[in-house]
């Protein structure tokens, strides 16, 4: 049986809630214990899996200290386009990052944060790559 994939809507409000949540240091844990549910409740909530419903809302915006509007406010952006400020923070890690970031004052230390992680990220987007066309060359040599 395969699960339902989240509705858009479900997914967007979920994931305000855990860039909100990450962004006052909050853990799952701690949302779930001031909302009365399990913290894989949470988890569901966040990725979208389950709907939250109108009085949990009410409560989840209460505790994250934000209007219910704001959990449903649309950023602005083009369709397909998944590199939109929101949809980076929404990363695992990535308000931590950022966290860091701003408490870095030097500029040539955040000129460094950033050479560093764009690195990282460059030598990581070549591995997939060169794994692809490995892949690639695999199934074209299997057909022949």
């Amino acid at each position: 049986m395969q699960g339902r994939k989240p509705e858009p809507l479900d997914a967007m409000v979920g994931a305000k809630i855990r860039v909100l949540r990450v962004s006052r240091g909050l853990s799952q844990s701690d949302l779930a214990d001031q909302i009365g549910v399990t913290f894989q409740q949470v988890q569901k909530y966040e990725k979208g899996a389950n709907r939250v419903g109108a009085s949990r809302l009410s409560q989840i915006a209460n505790v994250l200290g934000v209007s219910i509007g704001e959990l449903f406010e649309q950023t602005r952006q083009r369709p397909g386009d998944s590199d939109t400020p929101f949809k980076l923070l929404v990363e695992p890690g990535a308000v931590r990052v950022l966290k860091a970031y701003v408490q870095t004052t030097d500029p040539r230390l955040r000129r460094a944060i950033v050479n560093l992680i764009e690195g990282i990220a460059s030598r990581s987007a070549a591995r997939k790559g060169t794994r692809r066309g490995e892949e690639r060359r695999r199934s074209s040599l299997a057909r022949l």
